[in-house]
């Protein structure tokens, strides 16, 4: 993606503030911080990337969220607030080791895709409700009802533009990811009666379902 002549100020943060964050970043040895919620950078809503890196330096922060998210067991995507950059620029994948997995369960593995400057629309009315987690709520998950199939909006990492659809588990985590960039965290879109540990989550409502799950905590699934 070539720079622009404009650069935007980032929630306070201006190109040259940003480019020595960046380069911190790139530079700092193994997998990169997480911020955890109550950091102001988690919400805020981010500009969008207008080139205020240059394409070697975008190219470095991309490598460097791909390999931290793929260091996390489970992971599934890192957008930039997420290690402390208020930029419109996120990350997602399933990992190698859950796909067939999820293929017995009918969703299909999402591939390695960067998303700049993302939005997205609803298709059509099914929405589904599923725990979700975050790597900045870290050790809780809660129920969260979303749209099952969307179309989102999206530039690559060369600054090609796609519009596409995407319905499952794919829809779920680029919806997750891009509200990560307008500051918002799933818990503001979830059932708090829901929420639970993580353990909890998996132990005593993995095996049981979210019908069980809703009718013991009392909350409404749609």
């Amino acid at each position: 993606m070539n720079p622009a002549p404009a650069r935007l100020r980032l929630s306070g943060m201006g190109s040259n503030e940003l480019t020595d964050k960046v380069a911190q970043l790139i530079e700092k040895p193994g997998s990169l911080s997480i911020v955890q919620a109550g950091d102001p950078v988690l919400r805020k809503k981010t500009a969008s990337y207008d080139g205020q890196l240059d394409d070697d330096m975008l190219q470095h922060l991309i490598a460097r969220m791909r390999e931290t998210m793929e260091q996390i067991h489970g992971a599934v995507g890192l957008a930039a607030p997420q290690v402390g950059l208020p930029l419109r620029l996120a990350v997602l994948s399933t990992p190698a080791e859950f796909s067939a997995r999820l293929i017995e369960r009918g969703q299909q593995p999402v591939p390695f895709t960067v998303l700049v400057n993302p939005s997205y629309k609803a298709v059509g009315r099914p929405r589904r409700a599923s725990f979700e987690g975050c790597l900045s709520v870290d050790g809780w998950q809660a129920v969260v009802t979303r749209p099952d199939r969307i179309r989102l909006t999206r530039e690559d990492e060369a600054g090609q533009r796609h519009v596409e659809e995407h319905a499952g588990l794919g829809a779920r985590i680029m919806q997750h990811e891009t509200d990560h960039l307008d500051g918002m965290l799933y818990l503001d879109r979830a059932e708090l009666r829901s929420l639970s540990t993580t353990e909890q989550a998996v132990v005593r409502w993995g095996a049981n379902g979210l019908a069980d799950a809703a009718k013991q905590l009392g909350f409404p699934l749609p």
